[in-house]
């Protein structure tokens, strides 16, 4: 159970969304019950039937930066891809490079408004202060690379979730992708409590498992921030046993990271919101101390992202679900359909 090759799967990929459908809630989504051990097949607009007054909805409201700037080597004009993967200074980044330059080579974007130069393996140094002002003028949307073809105007919109609020991101939320406000206003009509928080995905989600025993593995840290409401609402429903339905793997490792610290609403005069990092490797065998219910999308295989999902709901099921949605020709990953573990 603990081997990598038991979390490995097949896809034809022809079923790996390369667009958004037209209407977010328009998706499909796969409901896998854990108790009855069943499988049915919806709309992702139909959610609002399977979740009850008084459950309680956490969603991750960071905002996705046009991180990934698409350049020329200035020497020989070759194109570079970069993707700015954490800020060091105003002019300092730590980047993904495509393909990998020597040292001091120099990459020039935005037809040469903005220039750059490797100063080391994985760091680039830009000729001004790169704000966020200038990331929205030059740079795009960070999708990923088994998405096969350049991202236009329209992903700005679409890569981004309805509620993002936070910037610091360089990957969507992706289970999110699917909410609309008319959806959120159901839920909320219907009695449903609606929390947010922010964890900034990195690298560390997608960071490949390359141990054959995935519990050598180690998860990159990533940044969260819970504010008091949410700490409140999460703390009142642990009491009250109302169902906790986590948007998303990011959602569920920053609520299970909160299980280490104490969820009681902060005292007068103390911090009002819980800051801090998460890498919490979550694969079968942990046992969930906050999330009860999951709504997230189809996965790679291989990934700490699956091994999430095969822990909440069993191995076996899982992979009995995405035998199915294959075999209903689902769209997986970050534009594809959704699935819920009840």
């Amino acid at each position: 159970m603990f081997n990598l090759s038991d979390f490995d799967y097949s896809l034809p990929k022809e079923l790996i969304a390369q667009e958004p459908l037209a209407k977010r809630d328009s998706s499909r989504l796969l409901v896998v019950d854990r108790q009855k051990k069943t499988i049915a097949q919806q709309l992702f607009k139909d959610l609002p039937k399977y979740l009850q007054e008084d459950d309680l909805l956490v969603l991750n409201n960071t905002k996705v930066v046009p991180a990934r700037l698409l350049g020329f080597k200035k020497d020989t004009l070759g194109k570079v891809d970069a993707l700015l993967v954490s800020r060091l200074s105003d002019n300092k980044f730590q980047v993904l490079l495509r393909p990998a330059l020597r040292v001091n080579q120099e990459i020039v974007f935005n037809h040469g408004s903005v220039k750059a130069r490797v100063i080391e393996p994985g760091i680039l140094e830009f000729d001004q202060d790169v704000s966020a002002e200038i990331l929205e003028k030059i740079g795009v949307m960070p999708l990923p690379p088994y998405i096969k073809r350049t991202p236009r105007l329209e992903d700005n919109q679409r890569y981004q979730t309805v509620y993002a609020r936070n910037p610091g991101a360089i990957a969507s939320p992706t289970a999110g992708l699917h909410f609309t406000a008319e959806l959120i206003a159901k839920l909320k009509n219907k009695g449903v409590e609606i929390a947010y928080l922010s964890l900034h995905t990195g690298l560390g989600t997608f960071k490949p498992v390359k141990t054959e025993d995935i519990r050598t593995h180690k998860m990159e840290k990533e940044e969260f921030l819970i504010p008091q409401e949410t700490l409140e609402l999460l703390s009142q429903a642990q009491k009250n046993k109302q169902r906790i339905f986590a948007v998303g793997t990011t959602t569920t490792r920053a609520l299970e990271t909160t299980a280490l610290q104490p969820l009681a609403a902060p005292a007068v005069g103390e911090a009002s919101s819980l800051h801090g990092y998460a890498d919490l490797f979550i694969y079968p065998g942990y046992n969930f101390k906050v999330v009860d219910c999951l709504l997230t999308n189809f996965h790679l295989p291989k990934t700490t992202l699956f091994m999430l999902v095969c822990a909440l709901a069993g191995r076996d099921l899982i992979i009995r679900a995405y035998q199915e949605a294959i075999k209903q020709k689902y769209r997986f990953y970050s534009y594809g359909d959704a699935m819920l573990i009840l």
